[in-house]
């Protein structure tokens, strides 16, 4: 049976990737590289267009190798500029996902996942986020983010990141309680409190059920859940105590 990955088809994904990390390389392109990002404090825009070219090689290499690499280049060549550096290093990437369907068995972090679509996903996702950051610093006009990107960002943020990461690092909220999330046609429970965290689809009526409730369009409560949004910038009905534990613990699992 077909593995589903999140919300959107992989080869959307696919190329969605590679248009994404070309807006990112034009980003940092016409930017002041020392700009502060600031959603990454302490890191400038060189240090963000660094992370993410040395992320594409990183990841390249995991896939062909079946393992976390031990070295990989982290830094352009000599005389390299950094778009350049991010388009080689997408290009490579581009190469070896397009090289795989997206069932084919990849080592991932995911026990849910462990595929080369979860890597489609998880790179595009990567790449709009810190497209933002740059676009940020640079005081920039956005691009935007496509609907149906944003809503597989949140079902991402939500499932993989808040689900799944923070249980990995032993994290868990100090109240017990729960978010309905509403976006789009899209509706999703995130429970949280010292003996779980936990987040998954459900009904609309199920998520209005929620002690706290955020709505707004995909891409605010997208950006909202990375922290690339500030915590009133979405409309919460109920006490906000659990919308802003939330937030708090998703900074804490993507940081």
């Amino acid at each position: 049976m077909s593995r589903e990955h999140g919300l959107v088809d992989p080869g959307r994904l696919l190329t969605a990737l590679g248009t994404e990390g070309h807006h990112l390389a034009e980003a940092v392109r016409a930017a002041p590289v020392e700009a502060p990002v600031p959603a990454c404090p302490g890191w400038s825009i060189a240090e963000v267009a660094r992370h993410v070219g040395s992320l594409y090689r990183m990841i390249r290499r995991r896939l062909a190798e079946g393992r976390n690499p031990e070295d990989w280049p982290r830094d352009p060549e000599p005389g390299q500029s950094l778009s350049a550096f991010l388009e080689a290093g997408l290009a490579e990437l581009l190469d070896e996902l397009a090289a795989h369907d997206p069932e084919d068995r990849a080592d991932t972090w995911w026990p849910a996942d462990p595929t080369y679509g979860f890597w489609r996903r998880r790179m595009l996702h990567e790449t709009v986020i810190h497209r933002v950051d740059v676009e940020q610093a640079a005081g920039a006009d956005s691009a935007g983010v496509p609907e149906d990107i944003a809503l597989d960002g949140i079902d991402e943020a939500l499932t993989l990141w808040f689900g799944q990461k923070l249980p990995m690092l032993g994290l868990t909220g100090t109240k017990a309680g729960s978010v309905g999330v509403r976006a789009g046609a899209h509706s999703w429970i995130a429970r949280a409190g010292p003996d779980v965290t936990e987040a998954w689809r459900c009904s609309a009526e199920e998520a209005q059920a929620a002690d706290d409730v955020v709505t707004a369009e995909p891409e605010r409560i997208y950006l909202w859940l990375w922290g690339r949004a500030s915590l009133t910038s979405v409309t919460v009905r109920g006490v906000h105590d659990q919308a802003a534990q939330l937030w708090a613990l998703l900074r804490l699992a993507t940081r």
